[in-house]
């Protein structure tokens, strides 16, 4: 294929979404489905550039000597890209129903659109230097997003967002800069492209400087202690939140740190070192922090943001083994964690978006009242247990699998935050479960005589979510062959 296609699928998305507000649509649903082609369109085209990948890059914008603003379509680009192109057409589809009560819809879709081309930037990025670029871009267009209702507690939640991910984007220019005058070249390479020769006697500074950029690009992973953006931003429309938590900002973090860690420095580098050590112990801690956190919340949005705190750093733990079989581990969780927490959310965007009920405490005998929207939160609340058979089961057993395999003194201690984590999981997932399908005896329904499921612009992506989550329970071999060969660079 066209290395151009590259740059379509990317400009597609972002001057499309952008005439959004300037096209005369006459009817509401006139926008919704120009929105919905257009982004309907921009996955198809992307599927088929990732399958039919070029060879040949494509260079955008050529600076001084090798620097350039470049895309590529390699193995991490087809598991990213493809996750992005399936997820996006879907989420848009939901949003139109829950965005049909708010104000300036074209706004939001407009920036909700952009997002999309943004982040597939992240995606096809074939250096450092346009992973960067996308990456600060992506803030500038989400940013909008949280800011979306403009209460003050949306403003205090843009602000946090804002100063966290500039400060994090600073850390990781520090790591840029460093590949630049320590690296052989700024092109993701697997193994790494750090020079022995240049280093020389400066291997505890670069090693400094991974640290630097990996809790960087880790902000927007949202790991401790650069996560209290996170479930501040869930006062944003649920549309935004299952984006930031499930698709597009988190998973770009994640992204990033894996370019980081096994495409520029080099885990030969890397493995065995203090630097390891510290970025692990951050992981650990994160993954109990995190579900520690979500067992005490109340409130279902910020509950499942702190899930999302912990089952990042899931990501992150795989990451930091430094093996192959750790970056397996780590994609297979990357994919798989984005359908169970996008289901999870979008469920708990539906149950606020037809009751107004927006705490735990408030659930009580809903599932009898919206059983499919209850029947497939519990779908996603076992997933991510890890309950057999289900897809968060898989990634789980990969990532103890890759643990145990390195034989590294902290990677047991992170299987056991892993079974504490489960633990925990079942705690706060299932408390949902049960006061939702036996609430107290006694209860009276007449309390919540009008609540019902919603219409089909919400249930059907959430139907596939959950087909998706047990499909990839049941018959993972597939995706996890196409995850270790990427992991091996074969891809």
């Amino acid at each position: 294929m066209n290395p151009m296609m590259m740059l379509v699928v990317i400009l597609l998305p972002i001057l499309g979404g952008a005439l959004v507000p300037v096209l005369p649509f006459q009817k509401r649903v006139y926008r919704n489905l120009y929105v919905e082609a257009l982004v309907l369109l921009n996955s198809i085209l992307v599927f088929a550039l990732l399958w039919n990948r070029p060879i040949e890059a494509l260079d955008v914008v050529r600076f001084t000597g090798n620097w350039t603003i470049s895309l590529r379509v390699d193995g991490m680009s087809m598991v990213f890209g493809s996750l992005i192109a399936f997820l996006w057409p879907l989420a848009t589809l939901y949003s139109f129903e829950y965005m049909k009560h708010e104000q300036r819809e074209k706004t939001f879709f407009m920036f909700y659109t952009m997002t999309y081309g943004v982040t597939l930037g992240i995606a096809l990025a074939e250096d450092m230097l346009t992973m960067y670029f996308f990456y600060e871009l992506l803030t500038l267009v989400t940013l909008p997003l949280v800011l979306h209702t403009l209460t003050r507690e949306a403003v205090l939640a843009a602000r946090k967002y804002l100063y966290y991910s500039l400060g994090g984007a600073a850390f990781a220019f520090i790591g840029l800069i460093f590949t630049m005058v320590y690296g052989n070249t700024l092109n993701f390479t697997l193994g790494g492209v750090m020079n022995a020769a240049k280093i020389g006697d400066r291997t505890n500074i670069l090693l400094l400087v991974y640290v630097f950029a990996f809790f960087g690009f880790g902000v927007k992973a949202a790991i401790c202690p650069f996560n209290s953006w996170l479930p501040q931003a869930g006062v944003a429309p649920t549309p935004v939140t299952a984006l930031l938590h499930a698709v597009a900002v988190v998973k770009a973090g994640a992204f990033s740190i894996i370019r980081l860690t096994f495409y520029c420095f080099g885990t030969e580098f890397l493995r065995g070192t203090w630097a390891q050590g510290v970025v692990m112990i951050a992981t650990i801690f994160t993954i109990v922090y995190g579900c520690s956190r979500a067992v005490k919340e109340t409130h279902i949005k910020r509950r499942l943001a702190y899930s999302t705190i912990s089952n990042l750093s899931y990501i992150l733990f795989g990451v930091t083994i430094m093996t192959p079989l750790g970056l397996t581990g780590a994609l297979t969780h990357m994919v798989f964690h984005a359908f169970m927490k996008i289901g999870a959310f979008f469920c708990a965007g539906a149950i606020m978006y037809k009751t107004g009920r927006h705490y735990v405490h408030e659930l009580d005998g809903l599932g009898r009242k919206m059983p499919k929207v209850f029947v497939i939160f519990t779908v996603s609340a076992l997933a991510l247990m890890g309950v057999p058979g289900l897809a968060g089961f898989i990634s789980k057993w990969n990532l103890a699998q890759a643990a145990v395999e390195s034989k590294h003194v902290l990677s047991y201690i992170g299987i056991g935050a892993l079974l504490i984590s489960a633990l925990l999981t079942a705690t706060y997932m299932l408390n949902i479960v049960v006061r939702a399908f036996f609430p107290k005896a006694g209860f009276d329904y007449e309390t919540i005589a009008d609540a019902e499921d919603p219409n089909w612009l919400m249930l059907l992506p959430l139907t596939v979510f959950a087909l998706v989550i047990i499909v990839f329970g049941l018959h993972s071999a597939p995706v996890t062959a196409f995850l270790q060969e990427v992991a091996a660079g074969i891809y």
